[in-house]
């Protein structure tokens, strides 16, 4: 089963941006997901909600390591 979803990911003081996010139910209980937005982000949980919440989490420590590091942002980010 594949879904399709969004949420928003805060960084920095002020900045926030949505992104979209495809959910996978590759086992009972394995829901894997993925952004097209994010390169590279890949997030695993227990629930919908879990691996969702574990994605944003997920996106908003690879933009703080692009920052830190002053490599590019993903595209939905640097705007």
């Amino acid at each position: 089963m594949k879904q399709k979803g969004r949420t928003k990911v805060r960084f920095g003081d002020e900045h926030e941006a949505i992104i979209r996010l495809r959910v996978e139910n590759v086992d009972p209980d394995v829901y894997v997901v993925t952004s097209p937005d994010v390169p590279g982000l890949v997030a695993e949980g227990r629930s919908i909600t879990e691996a969702a919440t574990i994605a944003r989490d997920l996106a908003r420590k690879i933009v703080e390591s692009c920052l830190d590091h002053g490599d590019p942002l993903p595209r939905v980010f640097a705007k």
